[in-house]
């Protein structure tokens, strides 16, 4: 055991309700709600130094598992899911990096984890593997900013030797074809920007709901000080990147939509767009017969059109289907099939060119992603979860290191922007965006630089009550 490894000593969380000032269109459903999990997690070092790190993750319920069930069915077993991860996370007696428990938890224990919790519940209720990463996520995320603290450094700092005692060549393997590909002697640090962005373009979801101009329902002032349409942000905010939430099954509608969306954005200097069908669609001919359309009749939107994310449904390996002929249009991003780095590997061969990368994966999952996709030559993006609080955090530092495609999809200022209201009075720059971007120049000192005790929140009673 070296001097720096950890081993963990204790783990509790809390559970955290949000509501939405606007209904947030996602897929086939309407969130009004979220619940956030916060994980505080104690770990000790050799010499017994002990220290306590923080994670969280909004409990997306909608977004990790579609489903007719209701939202409290599906919250109900994520929250039993979230207890039992805490006992035993608490209880796991391995020591070494962050990175390296991390890893280790997620494969031996988690899967156990699962399977022993869906053996109890209905076929109907059983939880899909984006809902475990999910809930596993917020104490994952908090053992890597408990291994910075207890070594008293920035824990970004620590993803390379000698901190790490194994090189990636230990985690991840190179694609069949891609025999130039080794992962000997790198660590994550060198898949890293040279130095991290401080200030980052901030994306902005215009969901499918939301009013675009004046006149348009649901465009009146809701009287809480902010904005309400898609040109109200845009003024405010100064954007410059607009993500624009599609239906799928409606072809019509989605075109519409996109050239709407456009023709606002682009009259108001915005650089960047991107599509997002929400996993709705089955077919490529459905998205491309809407590029091609797009780069025949609007080619001033088309010229600012960054990528595509995620058509087509969430289990690559239950719908493999070849995208290549979408990838050639346009760079196809996997979001929520982007499970870890062999789904990555599997989007590869079916055609994808791009990851959107999460923090609600697992830090630890996020990171070896990164560095399966960019030693392929794939792009990356660092896509929200709507994440509020100390979950924005977190979120940006990944596409600060991270060399995305072009900045951070930032959300939470939109739909409950007063849930990280005391955060913000810490870290102004990362709640509220300024000439269309989010700056994090206040997030200091070790692991990930939160501050937490200058934070006054008050939080409930640890999870389970």
């Amino acid at each position: 055991m070296k001097a720096t490894d950890v081993r963990i000593r204790s783990a509790r969380w809390y559970a955290l309700p949000v509501q939405t000032r606007v209904p947030l269109k996602f897929g086939a459903e309407t969130v009004t709600g979220v619940v956030c999990a916060r994980v505080c997690l104690e770990v000790e070092r050799a010499d017994g130094t002990r220290a306590e790190g923080w994670g969280e993750t909004p409990l997306s319920v909608t977004w990790v598992w579609p489903s007719a069930l209701s939202y409290a069915e599906r919250l109900d077993v994520l929250t039993e899911l979230c207890d039992l991860l805490s006992v035993a996370y608490a209880g796991y007696d391995r020591t070494g990096h962050a990175l390296e428990i991390g890893h280790h938890f997620l494969e031996e224990k988690l899967p156990g984890i699962r399977e022993e919790l869906n053996a109890r519940l209905s076929p109907a209720l059983a939880v899909p593997l984006l809902a475990a990463l999910v809930c596993a996520s917020a104490f994952d995320i908090a053992l890597h900013d408990a291994y910075g603290v207890a070594n008293g450094v920035p824990t970004y700092s620590t993803y390379r030797a000698p901190w790490l005692s194994a090189d990636l060549s230990a985690y991840l393997t190179p694609a069949a074809d891609a025999p130039n590909v080794s992962f000997a002697g790198l660590y994550p640090a060198d898949f890293f920007r040279a130095s991290p962005l401080k200030k980052l373009v901030a994306w902005h979801l215009v969901g499918g709901l939301d009013p675009l101009e004046a006149g348009d329902p649901g465009s009146a002032s809701l009287e809480d000080g902010y904005p309400v349409t898609l040109e109200e942000w845009i003024q405010r905010d100064g954007l410059v990147a607009l993500k624009v939430k599609l239906r799928g099954p409606d072809a019509a509608w989605d075109y519409e939509r996109l050239v709407r969306v456009g023709r606002i954005g682009l009259a108001a200097g915005v650089e960047w767009f991107t599509a997002d069908f929400n996993c709705t669609v089955t077919e490529p001919s459905y998205v491309n017969g809407i590029l091609d359309r797009v780069r025949a009749e609007q080619p001033d939107l088309w010229a600012r059109l960054s990528y595509v994310e995620q058509p087509f449904p969430y289990e690559l390996e239950e719908h493999p289907i070849p995208v290549q002929s979408v990838s050639e249009r346009m760079p196809l991003f996997l979001d929520e099939s982007a499970h870890d780095w062999r789904m990555v590997r599997l989007g590869r061969e079916l055609g994808w060119t791009g990851v959107a990368l999460k923090t609600c994966k697992t830090q630890t999952g996020a990171l070896l992603s990164l560095c399966w996709a960019r030693a392929h030559g794939m792009q990356l993006m660092v896509q929200d979860l709507t994440n509020p609080m100390l979950a924005q955090v977190t979120h940006v530092l990944l596409a600060a290191h991270a060399p995305t495609l072009a900045g951070v999809e930032t959300n939470a200022m939109q739909f409950y922007p007063e849930a990280s209201a005391a955060e913000a009075l810490v870290h102004p720059g990362l709640y509220r965006r300024r000439e269309g971007c989010v700056e994090w120049s206040s997030v200091n000192g070790p692991g990930f630089g939160y501050r937490v005790a200058e934070i006054s929140r008050q939080l409930p009673a640890p999870r389970p009550a």
